[in-house]
């Protein structure tokens, strides 16, 4: 085993492991800058406290994960991600940060569990997707299956008191099917260009239902905030 020290980005104290596959220039800038998923970050770092079970969905690079691991004494996170290409840097990333309570499943949530889903693997992994006529038109290197799980089996197994989701428009379809009453705090990034209005609409009567309220104060734009009490 090399003993050689692994190249790494800083940002807002953590350390982002530097693959090239996977931190492309304008990633590596976004990083540099403390701006990766700036307001998302901002909203979790606010809601995480000590003890807290998180449900992430759609993990990322782990950017999210390992935040919240390396600087809030949180009991445990379980960040789900379809994307193959991203689980072992999401775990080299935790590692690297020192982070042994994060675990990474590389699943994607639906109302129900059903059979494994393609997933189509580009050269630059951040564009791969579910869909393959998202993105660019070449550039597919791969078809993946990805594990389909329910998404209220998932939360009576977890747990959680705080939910993060970032599923690129994937909300508006998945959360009306919660049923699950035990959540403190909602991170929800919108994706309004996909899912329109009756999407949006359809997020906030989730989150309605789930006992959550907008909170105004720690949300901004997209990235919107929901709380059992203020």
């Amino acid at each position: 085993m090399s003993d050689q020290p692994i190249p790494f980005i800083k940002s807002r104290g953590i350390k982002m492991p530097k693959n090239p596959d996977v931190i492309r220039p304008r990633t590596r800038k976004a990083l540099r800058r403390h701006e990766y998923e700036g307001y998302e970050a901002d909203a979790v770092m606010k809601i995480a406290r000590e003890g807290d079970s998180i449900l992430e969905l759609g993990g990322g690079i782990g950017y999210i994960s390992t935040l919240i691991g390396a600087h809030k004494p949180v009991k445990q996170i379980h960040s789900f991600e379809a994307n193959p290409m991203l689980i072992d840097y999401i775990r080299s990333a935790h590692a690297l940060n020192g982070v042994e309570n994060a675990h990474v499943h590389n699943a994607l949530l639906a109302p129900r569990k059903g059979p494994p889903r393609d997933f189509y693997v580009r050269q630059n992994f951040l564009a791969s997707a579910l869909d393959p006529n998202t993105g660019p038109e070449d550039g597919i290197v791969s078809v993946e299956k990805v594990e389909v799980r329910g998404i209220n089996t998932v939360f009576k197994e977890v747990k959680p008191d705080v939910l993060i989701c970032d599923i690129e428009g994937g909300e508006a379809d998945l959360l009306p099917a919660l049923k699950y009453d035990k959540l403190r705090a909602a991170v929800i990034e919108l994706h309004p260009q996909w899912i329109g209005a009756t999407g949006v609409r359809a997020v906030f009567e989730a989150m309605h239902e789930a006992g959550l309220t907008y909170y105004p104060r720690w949300s901004y734009r997209k990235v919107v905030v929901f709380r059992r009490e203020w």
